[in-house]
């Protein structure tokens, strides 16, 4: 079993930035596709964003491109989600995730809640 622990959410005004951490094991995330994702009340859950287990490569949802940055530090072990310009309708819960292939997304966090008020 793979675990993933997401951190950093917290309530941050409009305009505002956070940055959310996930730990995941070193040989999972140097080596697959690592995710984040989010679901508000009421909706379904929906990607965010993407790195390559290079870090070369990475893929962003039109709604949060260019304000979003995914990163991550293999030394750390940690995964990483900079949100900057942060506006209301990005209040979630936001998972962190790993892909074994195929954009399947095969292992999960347990979210941590980001909350953005005006």
């Amino acid at each position: 079993q793979v675990q993933l622990v997401e951190s950093g959410g917290d309530l941050v005004q409009a305009g505002g930035s956070l940055r959310l951490s996930c730990a995941a094991p070193g040989r999972i995330l140097g080596s697959y596709l690592m995710g984040w994702f989010r679901q508000a009340p009421g909706k379904e859950r929906e990607f965010v964003a993407a790195i390559s287990w290079s870090g070369g490569t990475t893929y962003y949802a039109d709604s949060v491109k260019g304000r979003f940055t995914i990163s991550k530090d293999n030394a750390k072990n940690t995964l990483y989600l900079q949100m900057n310009s942060l506006k209301l309708e990005d209040t979630a819960v936001y998972y962190c995730a790993a892909d074994l292939g195929m954009w399947t997304f095969d292992y999960w966090g347990q979210g941590t809640q980001v909350t953005v008020s005006s």
